[in-house]
């Protein structure tokens, strides 16, 4: 049977932490050899708010490095950066002559970033589900790994996608999102009733990928949890149950099994547990990160061949665009 194809896109701002990597990345290493794979560097969504120049250029390798050293490879998957397709640009405009304003307008996660913003908000935010859809839409993906609250915008596509078919023909594939079952909400050590963020003015509230022992041992030490003493897993209780939900996923040991082994602990000696677990399971990832990063030109190459395989079959079907709506 013929395998199906996946797009995944990450941005290229703060800093990867262990929420991206439990909630996605170590997902799309697991699956990529059930399916053709796209995993992209959007750094043009990136660029919706403002960045700078330095920092966004880091920030793209960082990203791409931490890809392959979590398992992803070139001979089951095809990475690459955003803005080296060109065809993502093309087919986002086409698409913005014809996607409704009202569709955007209902876009929540818009509407959020909006109300911090103001009048600061630019029309490349306000667009930013429209260039999602260019991106899902050129490699005819029927499956979007997502998190909850990126499913709008999955569904968006597939209306856009619709859209495009009914006036113009078979042209698009239509996307389905695809809600992991395990690991889709990590949320954060400081303030643990929201997900974890990459934001760079909360790196207490993250594990980083690229943090130290230290950094992690310390982090671990001043995350919240309440002032009750019984180790086990309660959604009423956020802190706590995030903890325990971060250790379940990185030992892949069952909520009775992870109760048991607690039984009579203090929060200070999971805490010291929790640490060393993940201080464990990300040496192997920074160690294949800093090898692969130490000889610039080797990511480079890799992130080439990548644009070459992604660009081949973004042309192909931009062309296709082109003929149906009459620009050639």
């Amino acid at each position: 049977m013929e395998k199906k194809t996946v797009f995944s896109g990450i941005q290229a701002s703060g800093s990867l932490h262990l929420g991206n990597y439990l909630g996605a990345i170590r997902n799309w290493a697991a699956m990529q050899y059930d399916y053709n794979n796209y995993f992209c560097v959007v750094d043009l969504h990136t660029i919706t708010v403002p960045q700078d120049p330095s920092t966004l250029r880091e920030k793209i390798r960082e990203v791409a490095g931490l890809l392959f050293a979590a398992g992803i490879n070139e001979e089951n998957s095809v990475v690459f950066i955003q803005s080296e397709v060109k065809a993502h640009s093309e087919l986002a405009w086409i698409l913005n002559c014809m996607t409704p304003m009202g569709w955007l307008q209902r876009m929540t996660q818009f509407k959020e970033k909006s109300e911090k913003q103001k009048e600061e908000v630019s029309v490349g935010l306000f667009d930013y589900p429209v260039l999602q859809a260019a991106d899902i839409l050129l490699y005819d993906t029927q499956m979007v790994p997502v998190g909850e609250d990126q499913r709008q915008h999955v569904e968006l596509s597939r209306d856009i996608a619709q859209r495009f078919n009914y006036r113009y023909g078979q042209v698009f594939t239509l996307p389905e999102a695809y809600i992991p079952p395990h690991g889709g909400r990590v949320m954060g050590l400081s303030n643990p009733d929201k997900k974890m963020s990459k934001s760079e003015d909360k790196q207490e509230d993250s594990i980083s990928l690229l943090d130290s022992p230290d950094n992690i041992r310390n982090k671990i030490k001043k995350a919240t949890t309440d002032s009750l003493k019984d180790i086990r897993f309660d959604e009423k209780r956020p802190g706590i149950n995030n903890l325990l939900t971060i250790y379940q996923l990185l030992t892949g040991k069952t909520q009775e099994e992870i109760e048991n082994n607690f039984a009579g602990s203090s929060y200070k000696d999971l805490k010291e547990q929790l640490a060393e677990v993940i201080i464990e399971d990300l040496r192997p990832l920074q160690d294949r990160y800093f090898e692969l990063t130490g000889e610039k030109r080797y990511l480079d190459e890799m992130l080439q061949r990548g644009a070459e395989r992604a660009g081949e079959q973004a042309e192909r079907k931009i062309d296709h665009v082109h003929k149906s709506i009459g620009l050639r």
